[in-house]
């Protein structure tokens, strides 16, 4: 996804509990200059993870890059790892692969303590063009395999890139392969000659698009749904929104940690972008209270089935 000049700025106040807050001070760094190479700086928090069609554990939530560019793309994946995130998700369009990558390296992290996604662009649509994208795409981030790798828009040749991403597999070079952005339609017809059933579908989703028909489908599915843009980039006044104040004032929470909790109940993979460390980790703060099914049912009555990317479609 691209940045859209009308994005709303992050929330006005960030609300912290006591428990949060002994948090920050235990994990709190000075500088980026500080955990270049310094493996006691990461904070290990337990994140839960689902295990994928293929077997392998991908946590549950994780920290999107996409507009996070230059330096500060470096800074803000290096401070995403210092304070607990360990899923990392780039793409191709995004131009920040070699930022994401520096960040990785500053941060001094086991490599294997990571679970990194990219994306394939629809310019590189096809078998030998896939091929391509993908090398340039782990030279970019400067590591020799990609945990996920994403057909990011279902455009051109899938079947193609498809089978390149299989035998990128086989290789050892990726170790799950998915798609993103694709409809119902779209992945029954990617199934009919897949040899591989797809490990993820990222796509849209929020609470003003719960995605009425793909969600339930997904769910029957063997493939994980992953939203993307959890926090719809802060559109549609997301962030004043009286209804989920109201839910999160119950539990001390701002809205942003209401909607993050609310697509783990939901069983989604959710990556927020942040380029401040005290968002980051106040994203990371949701494991220490549960959604009533009341509330899970206000939420559900805020769909209104609306893009909130309409440049997008």
């Amino acid at each position: 996804m691209k940045k859209n000049s009308k994005e709303v700025n992050r929330r006005d106040f960030l609300k912290i509990t006591s428990r949060f807050t002994a948090a920050t001070i235990f994990i709190g760094l000075g500088g980026s200059e500080l955990f270049a190479a310094n493996h006691e700086n990461h904070n290990e928090i337990s994140i839960p993870t689902v295990t994928l069609n293929n077997g392998i554990k991908m946590p549950r939530l994780g920290f999107g890059t996409n507009t996070l560019v230059d330096a500060v793309g470096v800074r803000s994946v290096s401070e995403a790892i210092s304070v607990g995130y360990r899923l990392i998700d780039t793409a191709h369009i995004y131009g920040n692969e070699a930022a994401v990558g520096e960040g990785i390296r500053l941060s001094g992290i086991d490599r294997k303590k990571l679970f990194v996604t990219s994306k394939l662009w629809v310019d590189f649509a096809g078998y030998e063009k896939t091929k391509k994208a993908f090398e340039t795409s782990i030279k970019k981030l400067g590591v020799d395999y990609l945990d996920l790798y994403l057909i990011h828009r279902p455009r051109g040749d899938v079947k193609g890139s498809w089978q390149a991403m299989e035998e990128l597999v086989a290789a050892g070079k990726i170790r799950a392969i998915g798609v993103s952005n694709f409809d119902p339609e779209q992945l029954k017809e990617l199934m009919s000659y897949a040899k591989i059933v797809p490990a993820i579908n990222q796509i849209e989703t929020n609470v003003f698009l719960q995605e009425s028909i793909l969600y339930p489908f997904l769910k029957g599915s063997a493939t994980q749904m992953e939203a993307w843009s959890p926090l719809a980039a802060g559109r549609s006044g997301i962030f004043s929104n009286p209804t989920l104040a109201a839910i999160g004032k119950k539990y001390e929470k701002s809205i942003a940690q209401v909607c993050l909790r609310w697509h783990y109940q939901r069983g989604v993979i959710a990556i927020p972008r942040s380029s401040q460390k005290a968002h980051m980790i106040e994203n990371l703060n949701i494991f220490d209270f549960e959604l009533t099914a009341s509330d899970m049912q206000t939420i559900a009555s805020m769909d209104i089935n609306t893009t909130q990317f309409p440049e997008w479609k």
